[in-house]
């Protein structure tokens, strides 16, 4: 050992050799605090040595730290205790039964999750260019985007397949709710009726769908190769909390907006045979989903919150 370092008597060269009994191995771990200097010599074999040094006579600068000091029956002990720790341990993993599908399954989800961070990506740029670059209206997002809105969307329903058949360990309920509750609101409000393609509520309902995706899917993907992105996981679990209730809101303006189209046209509307000659008008379940839109948004709220907390929130120590 070989280092300078000031001390009672000013800067000063300290060095010293120690001869083990036996090998060890040749990078030590060292440790610079405020206090001391901590090198840690792991031995190359792990049995118990009669004394530390070749030399019978114990060096007078060397003393034992207690706390940390081990006899012979000691020593045994922990590595008795080890032996037995990595016997279980194969044990626990032999009982595992091994899946033969398990790279196949995780390509699968990483290409999903690929797929649906570019198709909604070209979303977001597309509209953030169109709007704020080249100055186009709001009104032509439906014409522009919808393509590939469709396509993310219809692709989406396979998050309810992963679900069901345990592919992924997210909840099922949640996953039901936001997936049918956009394609309701994009393949029966938006796509049956050419009135409501041209309101500009359509570009901030998919403006918040996509920059919620744009964070979501790339966690997700990089989650299947077990890599944390510390910014992407805060993004993930915190842009949600002002676009969930935005994208909402502008969700129950399309409804409430499309009400009285509904109404004037008696679009999927059912009638109902003589002679009670009564008519169940869509737009009154347009009425009763507005209730379930914002029961839903306080739903999938409660499960993400909850999640924050799991990957955000203070991590509990485990008490030996």
């Amino acid at each position: 050992f070989l280092a300078q370092g000031h001390g009672a008597k000013g800067d000063n060269i300290y060095e010293f050799q120690i001869e083990f009994l036996e090998p060890v191995e040749p990078k030590p771990v060292c440790r610079v605090t405020q206090r001391q200097l901590n090198i840690t010599v792991q031995k190359k074999e792990s049995n118990w040595w009669e004394r530390l040094t070749k030399q019978e006579k114990r060096p007078l600068f060397l003393a034992p730290d207690f706390d940390r000091w081990l006899d012979e029956s000691d020593a045994e002990m922990e590595l008795k205790e080890k032996e037995e720790e990595k016997i279980n341990k194969m044990k626990i993993e032999s009982r595992v039964p091994k899946d033969p599908f398990k790279h196949l399954k995780k390509g699968y989800l990483i290409m999903y999750n690929l797929v649906q961070f570019l198709g909604f990506s070209w979303i977001f740029v597309n509209m953030t260019v169109r709007l704020f670059i080249l100055g186009k209206s709001f009104y032509d997002t439906f014409h522009t985007i919808a393509d590939m809105m469709y396509f993310c969307q219809t692709l989406a329903l396979m998050e309810i397949v992963n679900s069901l058949i345990g592919l992924v360990r997210s909840p099922l309920i949640p996953a039901v709710m936001q997936i049918f509750g956009r394609n309701f609101i994009l393949f029966v409000v938006l796509g049956s009726l050419e009135e409501m393609q041209s309101k500009p509520v359509v570009f901030f309902i998919f403006y918040f769908w996509s920059i919620t995706e744009v964070f979501r899917y790339p966690y997700y993907m990089l989650s299947c190769i077990g890599i944390e992105w510390k910014p992407l996981t805060w993004l993930r679990y915190t842009t949600w909390i002002p676009l969930y209730p935005l994208g909402g809101l502008a969700e129950a303006v399309c409804i409430v907006q499309s009400i009285p189209i509904f109404s004037e046209t008696g679009k999927f509307s059912l009638g109902l045979p003589n002679p009670l000659n009564v008519t169940i008008q869509f737009s009154f379940l347009l009425q009763i989903y507005l209730i379930a839109l914002f029961l839903g948004i306080f739903v999938n709220f409660r499960h993400l919150y909850k999640q924050r907390k799991q990957h955000l929130g203070p991590k509990k120590r485990k008490m030996k």
